[in-house]
């Protein structure tokens, strides 16, 4: 039964995926007003849900912990920023082979982390290997030769998810001394205000219905994390990613759907892979 929390994570990032490209095509949104008001969203709705779901440990505070907790923020702002860079100014299709290396890259870091960090990432083979081919399956159903041209905003993307999956796994070292919810709060309200000092954004350039729009992401932003976080801690860092890349294929689903998008063979094939793994992994 509980592995039906992560497949809830993977319609979430669907969703997002779907939603930001939506929302970041506008011509009078730019990444540092999106950036600021999609954190600013995301704290305003945990704010209320902290009455009943805070936690934080004293622990956290060690010096230590304080260095992963400040690497978790470093990374944050660099992934967010590479992303939507190269989402903004470069065709989602051409990005593609490049935003979907986040899994990959979050697996093969767990298992570097493992052989460091004893208990806190899995080095069970029976769950790596079916997510390392599920990953690939996902990144080579993607691959068009076209489509790898290694500009700027296509490197971007690959940097923005590099660093998407070392602040996952990094976020692993602390999450212990927080609630899943506490820690977003915390990761959010300090990606915001170091946000909001940089970029100073002009929220007058937004109106009421894009604003809605980005809120609307921010919420969605926080269901997504929570559940991948509560995944790290109950599940496993491996196998929740491994039950994320259910996100793709309901991407596939929902395009095909809502943009009326043509299924390709190669993205079928891939949907069929990833099924197949988490089956093997889920039943063994």
């Amino acid at each position: 039964m509980i592995y039906f929390i992560p497949i809830l994570g993977a319609l979430t990032l669907a969703i997002i995926t779907i939603w930001e490209k939506f929302v970041l095509r506008k011509k009078n949104i730019d990444i540092k007003i999106f950036q600021t008001s999609a954190f600013l969203s995301a704290v305003l709705v945990m704010i209320p849900l902290l009455f009943f779901f805070w936690k934080f440990d004293v622990n956290a505070l060690e010096p230590k912990n304080l260095l992963i907790f400040g690497g978790v923020i470093l990374s944050s702002l660099l992934a967010n920023y590479f992303m939507f860079f190269a989402l903004k100014w470069e065709k989602v299709s051409n990005l593609e082979p490049a935003l979907i290396l986040e899994p990959l890259f979050t697996i093969l870091l767990a298992v570097l982390f493992s052989l460091f960090f004893t208990g806190l990432y899995e080095r069970n083979l029976e769950i790596i290997i079916p997510a390392i081919i599920a990953s690939l399956a996902l990144v080579f159903s993607h691959i068009k030769k076209h489509h790898l041209n290694f500009n700027k905003y296509f490197l971007a993307a690959i940097a923005g998810s590099f660093f998407f999956a070392l602040e996952l796994i990094i976020s692993r070292l602390i999450l212990e001394f927080y609630s899943p919810l506490s820690f977003y709060f915390l990761r959010c309200l300090f990606i915001f205000i170091i946000s909001l000092i940089i970029f100073r954004p002009n929220f007058s350039k937004l109106n009421t219905k894009i604003s809605s729009q980005i809120f609307f992401i921010g919420a969605l932003w926080v269901l997504y994390r929570i559940v991948v976080y509560w995944g790290y801690l109950q599940l496993g860092v491996v196998f929740t990613t491994l039950m994320i890349l259910l996100g793709p294929v309901f991407v596939y689903a929902l395009a095909s759907i809502f943009l009326k998008e043509k299924l390709e063979l190669r993205n079928i094939l891939a949907a069929i892979v990833i099924l197949a793994c988490i089956l093997y992994v889920s039943l063994n």
